[in-house]
């Protein structure tokens, strides 16, 4: 359909009022059946990622501080079923859990009334797009005080064909000129409201999305469009899940920076870290980073304490000592790390096992130990991936795979913690000049390499947010000083515990 913008009595005043929204509301619209996916549930309801669908939506919108409230369109007879979802997560902007209607126009609707009036922002948001990100709400949110509707899309890589009803094509549109819708589509109350006003007096209405009433009713109300992104998929079909869980596995979080240092101060000052792999390199940096701001710090490590952190009785130790000296721990940070370069088929079975042990069961076991305590104090747990987690590198196989679990086990954890309030993230540092990357790569150019203390810095801003479940990119800043290579000590060298990118 192609808009209209000759002016007319249904045109939008060339000098209209200054909009003034009263707040900002997200409208989730989880009215599907799942049919196309062959389930016996919602397709919104569906796991992903260790969470329903319909919970990784509205963690964006709880997450973004351009919404102020949420509204749910809940399928018939599941509004208990997200209700729960909404409970257990805790969504404090989530305000209203309501039944939707039988059409995607009818439910908007009822959206609508639910809104009440007022004037207001609107987004009008998939519950089954899962991978929205936070800069798309924030550009619509934005783009509402130059235009009173906004929808988003994304270039049309694809040739696109018209074909008529014997499937014989008729045209050929020019792709350059294509996009392919997306959601959220946003609006001022008062369009979308008057747009629905005059579609119902339509007998032949049938728009397929809340952006093609205005078009078609509001024919001279420009509809702004923004940029969407290749990962705000739709999961509609089975090969979706597949590729939504994936895309959630790759996807990378940014470490929320906390710009005044009174705030490190505030959060740390009193709270009881434990490293393990803390003598050296990243785990080293950051005991000193949080002592600095008045944590409480116990690092253990192969080398400086004895403590191999795949024994289970050596992990039990070192958790019971910070305890006992503190009377609580608050985050548990794993740091430890081998890595053994060579073709798996030539690795002799000592260092394979050694590989193993320390870098996933280690974690596994300090994973296990922790949680009596972080349970207490509502903490988190800390563990390190590297970039090759996303594909296996030859020559360090086992390294790439034991890093790719870590990702999997962080995910599965935060999921199984979440009823004790523990968080579980992972941290991904791009080459990182650490000894034990000197030890296996030799000397290597300084501007290629990433601080220690820059991966140190990023895991405390991760220690002290909400983040939970999130793999976290750290990365080297445009016009970062380039790092200096860690020079390994005998000890350091030998034993090896430490993370790299």
């Amino acid at each position: 359909m192609t808009q209209d913008h000759t002016t007319g009595p249904d045109a939008a005043p060339e000098n209209p009022a200054p909009w003034r929204p009263s707040r900002t509301v997200a409208v989730v619209l989880a009215g599907g059946t799942g049919t196309r996916l062959g389930l016996g549930i919602p397709k919104q309801l569906l796991k992903i990622a260790g969470k329903p669908i319909i919970e990784h939506t509205l963690a964006v919108f709880e997450a973004a501080p351009e919404i102020d409230e949420i509204i749910v369109l809940m399928a018939t007879g599941h509004v208990p079923d997200a209700q729960q979802i909404v409970d257990k997560a805790g969504f404090r902007k989530v305000t209203k859990v309501i039944e939707g209607g039988d059409t995607r126009n009818a439910t908007t609707r009822i959206a609508l009334d639910a809104v009440g009036e007022g004037d207001c922002n609107i987004l009008f948001h998939d519950a089954v797009r899962p991978l929205l990100s936070g800069r798309i709400v924030r550009e619509c949110v934005n783009a509402l005080w130059s235009y009173s509707a906004v929808d988003v899309a994304i270039p049309s890589a694809d040739t696109i064909i018209q074909v008529d009803e014997n499937e014989c094509i008729t045209d050929i549109p020019v792709r350059s000129s294509l996009r392919r819708g997306q959601t959220p589509q946003a609006f001022r109350s008062g369009t979308i409201r008057e747009a629905y006003r005059r579609a119902e007096g339509d007998p032949n209405f049938a728009a397929t999305d809340d952006c093609g009433v205005v078009l078609r009713y509001l024919p001279g109300t420009p509809i702004k469009v923004i940029d969407g992104s290749d990962e705000n998929i739709k999961v509609t079909h089975p090969v979706d899940v597949h590729l939504a869980d994936k895309l959630f596995q790759l996807a990378a979080a940014q470490a929320p920076r906390v710009t005044d240092h009174r705030s490190y101060t505030e959060e740390l000052t009193g709270r009881t870290i434990v490293i393990f792999g803390g003598s050296y390199g990243i785990g080293h940096d950051l005991a000193e980073l949080a002592r600095r701001y008045g944590a409480q710090v116990f690092p253990f490590s192969r080398s400086s304490t004895g403590t191999h952190v795949e024994r289970t009785e050596d992990v039990e130790a070192a958790l019971k000592s910070a305890f006992e000296a503190t009377g609580r721990i608050d985050h548990v940070v794993v740091t430890a790390g081998i890595l053994e370069k060579g073709a798996l088929t030539e690795m002799d079975e000592e260092t394979m096992d050694r590989v193993l042990q320390v870098n996933f069961v280690g974690p596994v076991i300090a994973a296990r130990q922790s949680l009596p305590y972080l349970q207490q104090t509502k903490g988190q747990l800390l563990l390190y991936t590297s970039s090759s987690y996303t594909r296996g590198r030859a020559q360090y196989a086992l390294y790439s795979s034991t890093k790719a679990a870590l990702v999997n086990l962080t995910q599965a954890l935060s999921d199984e913690w979440a009823e004790f309030g523990v968080r579980v993230n992972c941290i991904n540092p791009e080459r990182t000049a650490t000894p034990m990357r000197t030890k296996a790569f030799g000397e290597e150019p300084e501007h290629t390499l990433l601080a220690a203390e820059t991966v140190a810095q990023a895991s405390l801003d991760v220690l002290i947010s909400e983040l939970t479940g999130q793999v976290i990119d750290v990365r080297r800043a445009p016009g970062e000083a380039p790092a200096v290579p860690a020079q390994p000590t005998p000890a350091e060298a030998d034993a090896a515990t430490a993370s790299v990118g």
